[in-house]
């Protein structure tokens, strides 16, 4: 097969519901990709399956999937999707129920199982398997007894079974993002376990395309350049056979796909550049070539790949107290004055200490605090938030907020009523060997199991390789240099993602002039002393020339992380942007170097 196309439609619970329908009458495909799974969905659909045992898989796949189920069918499009979540055969069931009422005859519906240890977790770790949190070293002790769910990550192995055994649509639970996209490529092209290369190439592929719109022109720092986005294009993979590929779009939909809303995908989400780790092999990203190859086409190629480590991650949920939230809305004249004064009566008639409260300030600085460098707005959205193991604490903070309303200054606009208390799901990564799980494939036809097959996982001895920069960022050249003070937003790009408690900002530089600029002024200790009270740990900056990048690590960033966290942004996504509105000194060679 000289080439395949793999669409993507969906990069979450909750993304657009006419995604796959566009994708699938858009245009030409051989394969769909849907990801709707994060850490804290499996915990919601365990907790979906404890109250009625035929649940706990995305049920919206099937919405999803209904108005083309038919033309599916028709032009065999082969569709893979981690909707099966912590259930993946009560899925294929209603999935065959859905086909019958069409009257659709021979589809295959295969099921990837395996992934879920809830049941035997503590059983292993009582035979010594370590689940000590690989982010701060806790051991599993401190969360047993009050886990919800654990997931391993599988690999690509199990889904590349599924469709050598004729699987027109393949069920998962927790397999990587980037496997679902990776295995039609080792089915169609009959990629080897060890071409590590053109395993990396398909995993840079299965990163670009994991999060939809987000490389067709969706959350994009330039994104008055997107001519509408209406009716957005989701990626596109054209991959050929050895590896390299071109990400697009259906021309009959909107959006836009450049070198730049690939650049920012490519660094959302990333940690160490050269070490991008997954069960089925390490892609180096400072590798990746982009060349623009034509209108809404961007070729990559030239990825590096190295043999995958012989441990799998294991996604754990666990119970950790109690959090609410709820706000009032100021308005002026004086809303920051007044909303300071609020926030002071409201805490002193509470008058009770929790393990972490917040005051936010929405419309002046909630996403980016000191950083957003504004003295008043003409309303505030002011909110509280509290968090606490004893939920006996609740119920003060629950009535002091709405009496506020009318017995402090002037001009409140009533928002609802007592803030609900909601259960924290906490996350806990951890990396166990690969061997105590073995995953298991299951092929459906009318109904009928006709194939079973359990795997076993292959080992490789990889590492993480120990890979430091060392650019000499000669600042002698700009020091004289005659200055204008621009936003950061003048020579760079930005996206943020989060991972737990960190955050990652990629910082992308618009030349290579620029860039250079960059790597000597925006140091990490800068990006440490900017965000301040924001980031509570280190911050460590990696290099990504090829990209004319900088990925900025933030350590303890988030609150705690996206559940635990009482910032209206939890997830930290406008960090990125936090950094671009500050105001710096810029050569004026540098940004004459920058393309308008």
């Amino acid at each position: 097969m000289e080439r395949i196309r793999i669409g993507n439609a969906g990069g979450y619970w909750g993304d657009d519901p006419d995604a796959l329908k566009n994708q699938v009458l858009g245009g030409e495909l051989d394969f769909i990709t849907i990801d709707y799974l994060a850490e804290i969905t499996m915990s919601i659909m365990n907790k979906q399956k404890l109250r009625d045992p035929d649940l706990g898989y995305a049920k919206d796949f099937l919405k999803h999937l209904d108005p083309v189920f038919e033309e599916v069918v028709k032009r065999g499009i082969k569709i893979i999707t981690n909707a099966g979540g912590v259930n993946p055969q009560s899925l294929a069931k209603k999935l065959n129920e859905l086909a019958e009422s069409k009257g659709l005859k021979g589809v295959k519906i295969a099921v990837v199982e395996g992934d879920n240890i809830l049941d035997s977790i503590d059983k292993l770790a009582e035979r010594g398997i370590d689940f000590s949190n690989m982010e701060t070293g806790e051991p599993y002790d401190v969360i047993k007894g009050k886990v919800l769910s654990a997931n391993l990550y599988f690999g690509a192995a199990p889904v590349v079974e599924a469709l050598r055994q004729g699987a027109d649509i393949v069920i998962t639970g927790r397999v990587t993002d980037t496997g679902i996209t990776l295995a039609p490529m080792i089915y169609s092209f009959g990629w080897k376990t060890d071409d590590y290369h053109k395993l990396a190439s398909g995993i840079v592929a299965g990163h670009i395309l994991e999060c939809g719109a987000q490389s067709t022109g969706g959350n994009f720092t330039d994104w008055e350049k997107v001519p509408s986005f209406e009716k957005i294009g989701y990626p596109v993979a054209e991959v050929y056979e050895d590896g390299t590929f071109v990400i697009t779009k259906h021309d009959t939909l909107d959006g836009m796909v450049s070198v730049d809303t690939v650049k920012e995908q490519l660094v959302y989400e990333m940690g160490d550049p050269k070490n991008y780790i997954t069960p089925d092999v390490i892609a180096d990203f400072s590798t990746i070539k982009l060349e623009r190859d034509g209108e809404n086409r961007v070729k990559v190629s030239g990825v590096k790949g190295y043999a995958p480590t012989d441990l799998l991650k294991v996604s754990i949920s666990y119970e950790d107290g109690y959090k609410a939230s709820g706000a009032i809305i100021i308005s002026g004249p004086d809303a920051r004055k007044k909303a300071e004064k609020f926030a002071e009566i409201f805490w002193k008639r509470v008058g009770i200490e929790y393990e972490d409260s917040l005051t936010e300030f929405v419309g002046l600085n909630a996403c980016h605090y000191h950083l957003a460098h504004l003295n008043e707005a003409n309303e505030i959205l002011l909110r509280f938030g509290v968090r606490d193991h004893d939920k006996s604490k609740f119920e003060r903070f629950r009535r002091k907020l709405p009496a506020l309303i009318l017995s402090g200054p002037p001009a409140v606009a009533v928002t609802g009523g007592a803030p609900q208390i909601q259960n924290v799901v906490s996350y806990w990564p951890a990396l166990v060997p690969q061997e105590i799980s073995k995953w298991k494939v299951i092929v459906f036809e009318g109904g009928k199991k006709v194939y079973e097959k359990e795997g076993e996982w292959l080992k490789t001895g990889g590492t993480v390789r120990d890979v430091k920069d060392n650019t000499h960022f000669d600042g002698m050249k700009f020091n004289n240099a005659p200055v204008k003070r621009v936003k950061l937003k003048e020579i760079a790009l930005a996206r943020s993602g989060d991972k737990g408690d960190t955050c990652n900002i990629g910082l992308i530089v618009r030349s290579d002039l620029a860039w250079e600029f960059i790597g000597y002024k925006i140091t990490a200790d800068f990006v440490k002393d900017l965000f301040g009270e924001i980031v509570k740990g280190e911050v460590e900056r990696y290099e990504v020339k090829n990209l004319n990048a900088f990925n900025f690590l933030l350590h303890n960033a988030l609150g705690g992380g996206g559940t635990r966290s009482l910032r209206i942004d939890a997830q930290g996504k406008t960090l990125a942007h936090a950094l671009l509105n500050q105001y710096i000194d810029v050569p004026e060679n540098v940004l004459e170097s920058i393309e308008r």
